[in-house]
Formats: C-alpha cells, sequence, structure tokens
C-alpha cells in the first residue's frame, strides 16, 4: 500500500510540474513571440522577470519551431502584399471585442504596397523610419504618403469592395532632398487644408539631421513640394524624437509639433525650437511658439469651439502623456520636459521629478505608465454611435490599441473609458469619416490601411 501511495504521489508531483511548465512555455512564448497583450496586467508583471535580452534568447534557442512558423506567416503575408501591386486587396476581416465596454467592432484590413516596420530590429532603428506611413482624408479620397515619400490614393468608398484601387501620384520629393545634397530619413506626417497637402520630412546633410515642413497644392495628377517651414535646428544622431505633427489652427495657421531631438534641456529653452509646439501663418511663414516642454510630441487635434490644442507624447520609460493646452492667457504654457516626468530612465538613477505643478509646469490631462507608445489622436463630439459627449480617441503603437476617453465639457475629468486591442499591430495614424462612420487607420507591421466600424453600423461594409 506504501509503494502504491508513493506511486500515485510521483505521478501527482510529475503532473504539477508538467503543467507548471506548460503555463511557463505558454507565458514565455506569447512574451517572445509579439502575439500577446502588452498592456495585460499578467503580461506586464511577468516582463518584470523576464529581461528582453533573456526573452530574445529564449526565443531565438527553446522557441526556434514555432518561431520560424511565425516567420513564415508573416512572410507569406509580404508576398502576397507585393504581388498585388496596388490592388490594396482585403486580405482580413474579424470581430474586435472592446476591453471594457465589450463593444464589436468589425475590422477590415486591405494591403499598402509600403515597406513594412520590422519590429525585430527595434523600434528605434534607423532603418524603420521609413516605415512610419500617414494618411488623410479629403472629400471622396484616402491620400497616404510612406516613411519613404511614396503618394498615393483610393475613394473612400472602395472600403465596400474587395480591392481599394490605389493609384501612386508622382512628387518631387527626392527631387528636393538631391537637389540640397540632403539624405532622406524618413517622413512623420500628412496633412491636407484648403486645397494644399502639407508634410514634414526628417533628412540628413552636412549639418546634421532636421526636420522641415513642405507643401504643394494639392493635385492627383502631380505633387509639387516646396519649403514651407525650415526649423533650421539640427542633431547629430538619428532618434525618434523628432515630433512632426500638423493640425488646423485658427487665424488662417497651422499647428506643427517639433520633438526634443535627444538634446537635452533644449525644450525648456525659448531660443531653440526643440521641444516646442508652434504656429505657422500660411502665408507669410511666420512662427509662434504657442507651447513648450515636449518631448516627442505624436498627436495633435484643434479643438475650435472650445480654442484648445490636445497634444499626445511619448514619455521615456513610461509616461506617455496626453496634455490639453486651454490657451487661457498670453503666457506659453510649459509641459515640463525634461525635468519633470511620470516615466523613468530605461538605465541608471531616475532623474524626473514626478510633479509637474510642483514645478511650475502644467499636468498632464492623463498619463500612462507603462508606455502604451502613444500615437495620433481624434476629437470627435460623439462616439460611433452618435451618442452625444466629448470623446477622444487615441491611438498607440506599442499597445496596439485605440483608447477612448469620454470628457467632461470643461476638459478637466475622465467620464468613462474604453480600448479596442487590436492583436499583433502598431497604429501609426488613424482618421475618422463621417460619411462612412468609419475610423481609417494605418497600421504598420505589415503594413495595411485598417477600416474600423462598430459591429451593429457594419450593414454597409
Amino acid at each position: 500500500m506504501l509503494k502504491i501511495s508513493s506511486i500515485i504521489k510521483n505521478k501527482k508531483v510529475i503532473l504539477i510540474v508538467i503543467i507548471i511548465f506548460l503555463l511557463v512555455f505558454t507565458a514565455l512564448w506569447n512574451v517572445v513571440s509579439g502575439g500577446y497583450d502588452r498592456q495585460n496586467k499578467a503580461i506586464i508583471f511577468l516582463k518584470k522577470f523576464i529581461p528582453s535580452k533573456v526573452s530574445r534568447k529564449v526565443r531565438d534557442i527553446i522557441f526556434i519551431i514555432p518561431d520560424l512558423k511565425e516567420k513564415n506567416r508573416f512572410l507569406s503575408i509580404q508576398v502576397n502584399k507585393y504581388e498585388q501591386g496596388l490592388n490594396g486587396e482585403l486580405f482580413s476581416e474579424e470581430i474586435v471585442l472592446s476591453k471594457i465596454k465589450k463593444k464589436k467592432y468589425l475590422l477590415k484590413e486591405f494591403f499598402l504596397p509600403f515597406p513594412r516596420l520590422d519590429i525585430r530590429l527595434g523600434w528605434a532603428a534607423t532603418a524603420n523610419s521609413i516605415g512610419a506611413h500617414h494618411l488623410a482624408l479629403i472629400q471622396d479620397k484616402v491620400v497616404v504618403i510612406s516613411g519613404e515619400g511614396r503618394t498615393l490614393y483610393f475613394k473612400k468608398n472602395n472600403i465596400l469592395k474587395s480591392k481599394l484601387n490605389q493609384t501612386e501620384i508622382p512628387n518631387n520629393i527626392k527631387n528636393i532632398l538631391k537637389k540640397n545634397n540632403s539624405k532622406l530619413i524618413g517622413i512623420r506626417d500628412l496633412f491636407i487644408e484648403d486645397g494644399e497637402i502639407y508634410i514634414s520630412v526628417i533628412f540628413k546633410n552636412l549639418k546634421g539631421l532636421t526636420i522641415n515642413a513642405y507643401k504643394a497644392d494639392l493635385n492627383f495628377e502631380e505633387l509639387n513640394f516646396e519649403l514651407f517651414f525650415k526649423t533650421d535646428e539640427y542633431w547629430d544622431h538619428y532618434n525618434v524624437f523628432s515630433g512632426g505633427r500638423f493640425s488646423t489652427y485658427k487665424d488662417n495657421k497651422v499647428l506643427f509639433t517639433i520633438g526634443f531631438s535627444a538634446k537635452k534641456k533644449v525644450a525648456q529653452q525659448l531660443d531653440s525650437l526643440l521641444g516646442k509646439i508652434i504656429s505657422i501663418d500660411k502665408l507669410t511663414g511666420k512662427y509662434q511658439i504657442i507651447s513648450m516642454g515636449h518631448r516627442n510630441p505624436q498627436g495633435l487635434y484643434y479643438v475650435k469651439d472650445s480654442n484648445i490644442i490636445i497634444n499626445t507624447e511619448h514619455g521615456p520609460k513610461g509616461g506617455d502623456e496626453i496634455n490639453i493646452n486651454f490657451q487661457e492667457d498670453d503666457e506659453i504654457p510649459n509641459f515640463g520636459w525634461d525635468v519633470s516626468s511620470y516615466g523613468t530612465a530605461y538605465s541608471g538613477p531616475d532623474p524626473y521629478k514626478k510633479s509637474h505643478a510642483e514645478y511650475g509646469f502644467v499636468e498632464p490631462f492623463k498619463y500612462y505608465v507603462p508606455s502604451i507608445g502613444i500615437s495620433q489622436i481624434v476629437y470627435m463630439t460623439n462616439n460611433l454611435k452618435f451618442e452625444n459627449g466629448r470623446y477622444l480617441f487615441v491611438s498607440s503603437l506599442r499597445a496596439g490599441s485605440i483608447y477612448i476617453i469620454k470628457v467632461n465639457d470643461k476638459f478637466d475629468k475622465i467620464l468613462d473609458e474604453d480600448r479596442i486591442h487590436f492583436l499583433e499591430q502598431r497604429i501609426r495614424d488613424i482618421e475618422y469619416d463621417k460619411e462612412n462612420n468609419v475610423f481609417f487607420l494605418i497600421f504598420e507591421t505589415t503594413p495595411s490601411i485598417g477600416v474600423l466600424k462598430l459591429k451593429s453600423e457594419q450593414a454597409k461594409l
């Protein structure tokens, strides 16, 4: 009897060990494969104890077979993407459930003929700079620009079909850079207003790296860009802290964001445009500093009826922010970088003050720890169900999500929140189309055009 009970006991121990091994194996595979929700609390907890170098080593050695399967699956998608050319073929259609409200959304994905962002190189890799693509809506069309400066368009209603039928628009971006002995590093935004199309361009010349704004008359036959605004700011090495977003503004001006470009203290200096949001007069090109103390403003939106500017920006390790500039007086509001941040340093002691207000800075309306890789923002006076209210739709890269935030009329309180997560995606850009009641998204890992609609509103899709 003793021997039998001992055998049973040993079997139970073995079973427990096997179960633990399978759980750890599954958890590790989720961490190393990319097929997980980076904002999941359990995953966040697990990653505290699994350094990135260890997880990559596990991926490359222990998980070599499933990792190869994942690579082959993704490679087949890439082959299909390039073979279809400018067709913009529909290749995925699924229902996505929001995390909090459990609302059902229909997501359709169409191919873009642009280079993909390779996550394995790291999000800060120079080679990935041309993998950041942007879009803008104008009348019945969607205009898209790749990180390497390629422009195309398609009709919005083509989302009702199986192909977008994209058309390329020749442009002179490469000619401009060649004429000025400059090398393209990447495009950072696309903006259309009053018959003109604006782009921001990072390039490198003998002085270093810089970012400028260009504009052209909107023409679907050919785009001839010319210099709109020269920042005359330079830095030595490539980094992702460049800003480059546009937004409409009052008094015939546009807003433009400029990151701090990894240069210490400049965001706090008024004699530099780095780490600032400025307004630029469309006719004269003269600028005015609207706000300062920014790290890397990735999203920008001007709310005309409330005369406020909303911007999103990346923090360091944690501390991504949504900031609101109420423009209440003539002073330039200071949002604190690189003195205050709710994020921390990637290594070494944390140099940042956590409070903003105690040091004379504006507190963020909301901040995220850990980081979500915050990107573009859209403001709407209703949600996709046309329910009245004030809503912020915030896209993200690292978290692969759209964060839905309902705010009060004073823009000083959050009333409700929801989140739509897209597995293995990074959302670079987002625009709302009222005609079809959908969001157009740029997913950058394939890359593709995403079209998002509430399932209850899907009849036309």
